[in-house]
């Protein structure tokens, strides 16, 4: 019978001192711990762990009753009383064997898991493990430093629910598991904090370091990509508490404001490879980015933070996250930059944005980074949210911040429907210029030709695409005919009259010569489509399209044509507008002529 076996073992044990223990000693307890447990004797077992006579066994060989323990732990039934004993059973272990050896034993178990008993052996062992690590005396900091890394890389493989129905399933227990972590860490957090004065001890300095790690990591997983928003039927959010939790550590430890502000500059690995340099940096980059996020939208540990600072410093501060999450595809993550960007930019009053904020590089490269979600994301809410916080971000801008603003995204959009975009707002302000008493030396004048040279004129001459570049074209063609209505020849504030014959050469001719070739070439194909049309449905024959990459359905003749309409149609709506900018010129110029 497995007991009598063990307790074969335990009498011949009881007799030897503890350093006469040897290997074959450890291996047939094992064995026969591991049998008592598989054939129902835990409560057997127990007694024998809890009998006073073999506590020097148990605080040697007990931890290799772990592996085991774990396995029956998860084969019984919750309600199943054999279930119980295993739990007591794991709760002696904690308190009698060798604080080292069980650590490491707990450790490889957690290590050993994975798919859907991540997380219940994350919890069934974390209560133990703390137990162990409270005892350690030496190298406790780096122990706890490496039961929380060895954690949170087992859950980080596992999906963040998402939606208010994962969320409330949490099929994998995750929700629960993350919130249980921070309960774990939590003896440790108010050791830091109860030798505050005394950070300079070397041990107290080491064990922050850890926690700083371990709420680095948990911003970054499953912080950064879980949703956030408060959820209606969720009375208490479980990723919203863990997020409350981790600010709280942060806060508690002095960490907070620092990290707010300037990366960390504690004891960061030292790489010699520069691959896995850069993924520290990146790990670090996306966790301060998904830190301020928590702080500045949905408001975590905001008491906390000093109402000092002007919103155009914030902005500067955020500016360097926000591109981090911009530059990112998952919804998740799009979505925060975007309500980052949004927060700081609701703070501050239109026109209040001095133009030298343009000479930090993020002031550049987050607009850009707009442009390409507005072009190229495939979600359309996403699209039309990255649009308004782009005509808010210019908003913000003095008047010549908006200039420079303006012709950096003419330069660098590479999209029609941006430039024309640009284009309309420079329409806007040149209206403000001419309408309002103060002088406006951006968009009037000598600074006003300089940009009209940007966006009167085509990229490729008479041979641009027009179809492709309509949306500016137009835009370009709207701008001119305001332009030569509004601005009095005269006097000409915005320089048009002066730069007439420029615009014509550059812009006017080659955009009719375009036209007359496109109508051209577009009305011979129709006429060629029409004369095959016959044979091709006696044929059957169709036309296949790709767009991006991605082979679109078959064409038939008529859908073939109908495009070709469409495109006659656009080329006729800039000729109309061509058409009445070229008479407003021809009228204005000839009353001048008439009255000299």
């Amino acid at each position: 019978m497995a007991v009598d076996e063990l307790q074969a073992i335990i009498q011949r044990c009881q007799i030897l001192e503890e350093a006469d223990f040897k290997g074959e000693d450890f291996n047939l307890f094992q064995v026969a711990g591991q049998k008592c447990l598989e054939d129902g004797y835990a409560a057997q077992l127990l007694e024998v762990i809890q009998n006073e006579k073999n506590k020097v066994i148990i605080k040697n060989m007990g931890w290799n009753l772990i592996s085991p323990l774990v396995r029956c732990i998860f084969t019984y039934k919750q309600e199943d009383h054999k279930r119980e004993y295993c739990l007591r059973i794991l709760d002696q272990l904690a308190q009698l064997c060798n604080p080292k050896e069980l650590f490491l034993g707990l450790l490889e178990q957690i290590e050993q898991t994975s798919g859907e008993q991540v997380c219940q052996t994350v919890m069934l062992l974390l209560q133990p493990l703390q137990t162990v690590l409270l005892k350690l005396q030496n190298k406790k900091a780096y122990s706890v430093g490496l039961s929380l890394a060895m954690i949170m890389n087992q859950l980080t493989p596992l999906p963040v629910p998402y939606t208010k129905q994962q969320i409330q399933e949490d099929k994998l227990g995750l929700c629960q598991c993350c919130n249980a972590v921070v309960d774990f860490a939590k003896p440790f957090v108010n050791e830091v904090v109860k030798n505050k004065e005394k950070s300079s001890e070397y041990n107290d300095m080491e064990l922050k370091e850890e926690l700083i790690k371990f709420c680095m990591k948990s911003l970054k997983y499953p912080l950064l990509t879980a949703q956030l928003e408060q959820l209606e039927g969720i009375e208490e959010h479980p990723f919203r508490h863990f997020a409350t939790e981790i600010i709280d550590i942060l806060w508690n430890i002095g960490e907070l404001m620092p990290l707010m502000f300037v990366h960390h500059k504690g004891k960061s690995p030292q790489w010699e490879d520069q691959e896995l340099a850069d993924m520290e940096r990146k790990n670090s980059a996306d966790s301060l980015a998904c830190l301020s996020y928590l702080m500045f939208v949905q408001h975590f540990g905001v008491e906390c933070f000093p109402v000092v600072f002007s919103p155009s410093y914030l902005l500067l501060c955020n500016m360097t996250h926000i591109e981090v999450l911009l530059k990112r595809t998952e919804e998740s993550v799009l979505s925060k930059g975007l309500d980052l960007f949004e927060s700081c930019l609701l703070r501050m009053e239109d026109n209040s944005l001095l133009h030298h904020y343009l000479e930090f590089r993020d002031f550049i490269n987050v607009p850009q980074d707009l442009v390409k979600i507005m072009t190229l994301c495939p979600m359309e809410h996403m699209r039309k949210k990255s649009l308004n916080i782009l005509q808010l971000f210019i908003d913000k801008f003095d008047t010549e911040g908006k200039y420079t603003l303006f012709r950096c995204l003419l330069k660098t959009s590479n999209h029609a429907g941006v430039e024309g975009y640009i284009i309309k707002n420079i329409k806007d302000q040149i209206h403000l210029a001419l309408t309002k008493e103060y002088d406006n030396i951006w968009f009037t004048g000598h600074h006003l030709i300089s940009l009209l040279d940007l966006v009167l004129s085509l990229p490729e001459g008479a041979e641009t695409d027009l179809l492709q570049n309509s949306d500016r074209i137009m835009a370009s063609l709207n701008l001119l005919r305001y332009l030569v209505i509004k601005d009095c020849e005269s006097d000409t504030q915005t320089g048009v009259w002066t730069t007439l014959g420029k615009i014509e050469q550059n812009f006017l001719k080659p955009l009719r010569v375009g036209l007359n070739m496109s109508k051209a070439h577009y009305e011979a194909e129709i006429k060629n489509k029409k004369e095959n049309r016959k044979e091709a449905q006696s044929s059957n024959a169709v036309c296949s399209v790709t767009v991006s990459g991605e082979k679109m359905p078959p064409m038939t003749t008529g859908m073939q044509l109908q495009v070709l309409h469409s495109a006659l149609f656009t080329f006729d709506l800039i000729e109309s507008v061509l058409a009445r900018v070229e008479e407003l010129i021809e009228v204005k110029t000839k009353a001048i002529m008439d009255e000299n």
